[in-house]
C-alpha cells in the first residue's frame, strides 16, 4: 500500500523573486523576508559561538593563557547582549508589524546592517584594526548589500563601511593612546605597533579595496539581475501563450460541441423510428456511434470545466462559508443513479462542519472523486464516505474509500497530471479522458486544500481531502452536547 500527499499553493507558484521599481530591479519583499530570517538564524549561531568562547575562557583560562590567548575586557558579553536583543527585535518586527512606510523588509535589513557594522567595528577595535586581518570582514556586508539592495543603496553601505573603518583607525591611532593592538591575543603574539603614517596608508588602501569590491560585486549582481529579468519576462510570455492556447482550446471545444449534439440528436431520431424502420444491424451500429459520441461529449464537458477552473486561478474567486453536509448531499443526489447502475452502495457517515471555500468548485471536486470511486469499483461493491474533525486545531478531513482496482505505486505520483491515466485504469474504463483528477487538482489548488491518496492495487483507493480553519455552526455545537451529530445519506 502506498500513500502520497498532494499540496498545491498558488502563492508559491506565482511568487515574484524580483520587483521593478522605476528603473531599479531588486528582490521582492517575500524573498527579503526569507533571507532576513536566514540572517537572524546565522546571527544566533554567531552568538552561540561567542557564548562558547566566553565559557571556554572561564573553564580553561590558564590553558588558553599558555597558548597566548587572553581576555582583558568584557566586550564579547556586550556584543552577545546587543546581538541577542537585536535578533529578538528583528523577529518581533517581522511577525507582528504590518508593512508600512516606516516598516518594511528593506528597513529591517538596513537596521541589521547598521547594528552589525557597529558591533563589527567594536570587535575590530578590540582585536586590532591594523594589526590583524579582522577589518576584511567588512567586505561581507558590502557583498550582501550588492546582492539584496540596488546599486545606489549598496554604495551607501560601502560608504558607511568606509566611515566605520576610518573611525576605528583614527580613534586608535590619533585620538587616544593606543593600547595593545590585539587585546584578545597576548602581547608576544601581536605585531609591533605601526606608525601613524602606516595607519593612514592602511586606511587608504582598505577604503580603495572596499570600493573595488563594491564595484565588482555590484556589476556582477546587475548582470545576474538582468538575466533574471529576462527570465521573468520569458515566464510572463509563456503564461500569456498558455492563456491564449487555453482560450483557443475552449473555442475549438465549443465548435466541436454543436455538431456533436446535432449528431446525437439525429441518432436519437433514427433510433426512435422517426426516419423509418431501421434494421437490427443499423440499430447496433447507431448504439456504438451514440456511445462514442457520448464519451466525446463527456470529454468536451470535462475540457470546458477544466478551462473554467484554470480561468479561476487567474482571477479573484469568491470564498463563502458553506456547510459540508449540504455540498455532499448535492453530490450524492446527483451520483446515486450512476452508483445504482453499477450496483454500488454509497455508505456515508460524516460529522458536519463549515468550511470557507468556492462552493461550486468544492462540489466539482467531491463529485469527480466520488465518480472515480464508482467507475473504478467492481460491481456490487461499496464506497465509504466518512470524516475526521479535529476541534483543537480546527481542521477536518473527508475520506472517500472504494474497494476497486486500486492504483499502481509507480502511477500514484502522476494521477493529477492532465490527460494521465494508468494502463490499469484504461483497461477498466476505456472511455477515460484523463482529465477528471486534473479538475480535482485545480479545484483543490483554488480552494487551498490538500489531498492525501492511499491505494493498493486490487484492494482499492482512499482519497482524503484536508480542510484547514474550519468553523462550527451553532446547530452543530448544540448537537454535539447530545450526541456525535452523525448523519447517514445512504
Amino acid at each position: 500500500m502506498a500513500t502520497t500527499e498532494f499540496s498545491w499553493d498558488n502563492s508559491d507558484n506565482q511568487s515574484i523573486v524580483l520587483e521593478i521599481k522605476g528603473d531599479r530591479l531588486k528582490l521582492s519583499d517575500d524573498v527579503l523576508i526569507n533571507n532576513i530570517r536566514w540572517f537572524i538564524a546565522f546571527r544566533w549561531v554567531l552568538i552561540a559561538a561567542l557564548i562558547f568562547f566566553e565559557v571556554l575562557m572561564l573553564l580553561a583560562s590558564d590553558s588558553l593563557a599558555q597558548m597566548g590567548i587572553s581576555e582583558h575586557q568584557k566586550w564579547p558579553i556586550v556584543i552577545i547582549v546587543v546581538l541577542g536583543f537585536a535578533n529578538i527585535a528583528y523577529t518581533y518586527a517581522l511577525d507582528h508589524f504590518q508593512s508600512s512606510k516606516y516598516h518594511s523588509p528593506s528597513i529591517n535589513l538596513w537596521m541589521q546592517i547598521i547594528v552589525d557594522l557597529i558591533c563589527l567595528s567594536v570587535v575590530v577595535h578590540y582585536i586590532g584594526s591594523t594589526s590583524t586581518p579582522i577589518s576584511f570582514f567588512y567586505v561581507l556586508h558590502i557583498a550582501l548589500a550588492c546582492i539584496f539592495f540596488s546599486t545606489r543603496e549598496s554604495l551607501y553601505v560601502t560608504i558607511l563601511v568606509c566611515v566605520m573603518d576610518t573611525l576605528v583607525i583614527v580613534i586608535e591611532n590619533f585620538l587616544i593612546t593606543q593600547t595593545s593592538l590585539s587585546i584578545l591575543m597576548s602581547s608576544h603574539f601581536s605585531l609591533e605597533s605601526i606608525s601613524r603614517d602606516n595607519a593612514v596608508l592602511w586606511m587608504f588602501f582598505l577604503d580603495i579595496l572596499f570600493f573595488v569590491v563594491w564595484y565588482v560585486v555590484s556589476r556582477l549582481s546587475l548582470t545576474v539581475r538582468a538575466h533574471e529579468r529576462h527570465l521573468l519576462d520569458a515566464y510572463k510570455q509563456i503564461n500569456q501563450a498558455q492563456v491564449e492556447k487555453d482560450q483557443y482550446a475552449v473555442l475549438m471545444t465549443h465548435q466541436l460541441k454543436s455538431p456533436l449534439d446535432a449528431i446525437r440528436s439525429k441518432i436519437n431520431l433514427i433510433k426512435g423510428g422517426y426516419c423509418g424502420e431501421a434494421s437490427a444491424g443499423v440499430n447496433e451500429a447507431l448504439d456504438k456511434i451514440d456511445n462514442r459520441a457520448q464519451s466525446m461529449s463527456s470529454l468536451i464537458l470535462d475540457l470546458l470545466r477544466l478551462e473554467r477552473l484554470k480561468d479561476t486561478c487567474l482571477n479573484t474567486a469568491v470564498f463563502k462559508s458553506v456547510d459540508i453536509q449540504t455540498i455532499l448531499q448535492k453530490c450524492i443526489d446527483k451520483l446515486t443513479p450512476v452508483a445504482n447502475s453499477k450496483h454500488v452502495v454509497l455508505n456515508v457517515s460524516i460529522d458536519n462542519f463549515v468550511c470557507k471555500v468556492i462552493p461550486d468548485q468544492l462540489e466539482i471536486l467531491l463529485e469527480n472523486i466520488i465518480t472515480n470511486a464508482i467507475i473504478y469499483s467492481h460491481d456490487n461493491a461499496s464506497i465509504e464516505i466518512t470524516s475526521e474533525v479535529n476541534q483543537l486545531n480546527r481542521s477536518a478531513s473527508i475520506i472517500i474509500t472504494d474497494h476497486g482496482i486500486g492504483i499502481e505505486n509507480k502511477d500514484l505520483p502522476n494521477i493529477f497530471n492532465e490527460y494521465f491515466y494508468s494502463p490499469r485504469a484504461a483497461m477498466h474504463n476505456k472511455a477515460s479522458s484523463g482529465i477528471g483528477l486534473s479538475i480535482v487538482r485545480i479545484a483543490a489548488e483554488n480552494n487551498k486544500l490538500k489531498i492525501k491518496v492511499t491505494s493498493e492495487p486490487g484492494a482499492g483507493t482512499s482519497f482524503t481531502i484536508i480542510f484547514n480553519q474550519i468553523e462550527f455552526s451553532l446547530e452543530k455545537k448544540e448537537t454535539q452536547l447530545v450526541s456525535l451529530a452523525k448523519f447517514n445519506l445512504s
